[in-house]
């Protein structure tokens, strides 16, 4: 009996031992690679060859998915998914470059640096005489000096100006071009009857500039998400970002199946990835060190620089009015009377309540973005009280929202944009990417998309939003190719208060760069514009990173304008 059972099995034997050895053989090679992978040069899969290494294991667990740490030190880069894309990264990058000013050693005193109130600037004399009339362009001159009281010699100071009537509630944003001398200038059109008043701001002196793009590449982590794990009763909690500090232990691999977006977290250590629950973003310290004394409140972050002279011109009208040439200017817009009028595309309505409900009847609205974007949601819903919002049992910031108006057939509805959003106690489910969401509209002439992707990409290098773009407007074109008629609008970025934190976190030079990005990567694509940069910086009220109610009253005025143009001819 012993021997016809050993005969019996030990054909069997031996195949078990072969795979045995086989399987060790592959699981040594596998995890040999995966070390290797750890230590050396990484990427990022593409998107093809995720699915195929989903469909073995839902997540990667390898440390081999982000880039190389590239020789200048940064450690925050991924190859494009495309030589395309590519070849239009580094043309993007190249058209927001900044002049490059020496970076200061941290026992660095403010006598080099730039002095908004030792500065000054002057309003130039006019081409045509003394008198000035709408349809003219003003011009200032700035001056810089450091805090010693030396002209600066060197440009990259970060300037804003405005043209504004407190009386009209008239404003305009200048134009300012930098001399890369410590010379600027400001240029203005002149679009109303009555006085005018300069100002102009110092945001950040140029070596605050070369401090923030040092930041981006060295510590683009520095905004801390958590995700929470959990499985029955065991919860873990691990740190997230796109971009993970290389360590020798496993990560989760998160990059989104369909678009390539990375996103990564380092595996909890007894929870399987795909226990995943929640996203967080949680605040912590910034510890700059003496570069602090770049960033102080009255001091250099967004103060008004002083004018040598008179403040104010005083403009006549024409008879004849002659039109500015803005395509000089390349300015939306200005405020005359409290209401945003359009310098280019469509004439902006002003519409009540009734007339909103009237604009809307019959649309489906979907809002996608950050918090600037669902401002307009809470708009929209406090506005229309027919318009009511659905309990999905959502957290109050978070969303998704939903609100229906049944008898005029309106929809209107709130997605937050996927990671890096830093929103807190997201589920998993709700972490959409836009681009995923365009993939699911099915469009016409009675929907409306509103895209606000800008605010949460600050701390990071430029090519990881620009990736993001990039894809939004790839989903972008395939649904006006599917259904023309649909209306696409966004909304651009816009300044905000800066305290430190903010500013190093949010700064709105890094607002500004990303702003110029996003109407660069969508200029030829057949969208429709809400410029809330413009309508921020030349209205009385200050800068918020949620714009008070009348600019948003003005900006929901420019989207329903779209929506509803006024019939041609």
């Amino acid at each position: 009996m012993k021997e016809e059972t050993k005969k019996s099995t030990t054909p069997s034997s031996r195949k078990c031992v072969t795979f045995v050895v086989v399987l060790a053989i592959f699981v040594t090679v596998f995890l040999l690679h995966s070390m290797d992978d750890v230590r050396g040069p990484r990427r990022v899969p593409s998107p093809m060859a995720w699915q195929f290494q989903k469909g073995i294991n839902n997540t990667l667990v390898f440390h081999k998915n982000i880039s190389a740490p590239p020789k200048d030190g940064g450690f925050c880069k991924f190859k494009p998914l495309s030589s395309e894309d590519a070849e239009e990264e580094r043309h993007l990058v190249d058209s927001v470059a900044w002049p490059e000013t020496p970076l200061l050693r941290s026992n660095f005193s403010l006598g080099l640096t730039s002095n908004p109130r030792g500065s000054n600037f002057t309003i130039l004399p006019n081409d045509g005489g003394q008198q000035r009339y709408v349809g003219d362009v003003l011009k200032v001159s700035i001056n810089i000096n450091d805090f010693s009281g030396n002209p600066k010699k060197t440009g990259g100071d970060f300037i804003i100006a405005r043209l504004h009537n407190p009386v009209l509630l008239a404003g305009v944003v200048g134009k300012v071009v930098d001399h890369l001398n410590g010379s600027y200038t400001a240029l203005f059109p002149l679009l109303w009857n009555g006085s005018a008043a300069i100002e102009v701001t110092l945001v950040h002196p140029s070596e605050a500039i070369s401090f923030l793009h040092k930041l981006n590449k060295d510590r683009p982590d520095r905004i801390k998400f958590v995700s929470v794990f959990r499985n029955g009763r065991t919860t873990e909690a691990s740190i997230c970002n796109v971009c993970l500090r290389p360590r020798m232990v496993p990560i989760c691999n998160f990059t989104d199946i369909r678009t390539g977006e990375p996103w990564f977290c380092y595996k909890p250590k007894k929870l399987d990835c795909d226990s995943r629950i929640s996203h967080t973003k949680i605040k912590s310290a910034i510890n700059i060190g003496a570069y602090q004394r770049l960033f102080q409140t009255k001091i250099n972050l967004k103060v008004p620089i002083p004018s040598s002279g008179p403040r104010t011109v005083r403009v006549m009208s024409r008879e004849r009015g002659k039109q500015v040439a803005n395509e000089s200017f390349g300015l939306s817009g200005f405020y005359y009377k409290g209401v945003w009028n359009s310098l280019s595309g469509a004439k902006v309505q002003h519409f009540n309540n009734s007339a909103i409900s009237r604009c809307l009847q019959g649309k489906v609205v979907h809002l996608y973005g950050d918090s600037t974007i669902r401002q307009w949601y809470e708009y929209l819903t406090q506005s229309l009280p027919d318009l009511k919002g659905f309990d999905l049992h959502s957290l109050k910031k978070i969303g998704p929202f939903m609100a229906l108006d049944y008898k005029r057939n309106t929809f209107v509805d709130f997605q937050c944009h996927g990671p890096p959003i830093r929103f807190s106690q997201v589920p998993i489910p709700q972490l959409s990417y836009v681009a995923n969401k365009l993939d699911s509209v099915v469009g016409g002439a009675d929907t409306v998309v509103v895209i606000g992707v800008w605010s949460h990409f600050s701390s990071f290098p430029v090519e990881i939003y620009i990736r993001r773009l990039l894809s939004i407007r790839k989903a972008v074109a395939r649904l006006l190719a599917r259904q023309p008629a649909t209306v696409v609008v966004i909304r651009t970025a816009n300044p905000k208060k800066l305290l430190l934190y903010e500013t190093l976190t949010n700064s709105d030079f890094y607002t500004m760069v990303r702003d110029k990005i996003l109407r660069a990567v969508f200029k030829d694509t057949n969208v429709h514009w809400v410029d809330a940069w413009d309508m921020t910086v030349s209205h009385y009220l200050p800068h918020e990173l949620h714009p008070q109610p009348p600019i948003v009253k003005n900006m929901i005025d420019v989207l329903l304008s779209h929506i509803c143009p006024v019939p041609s001819g």
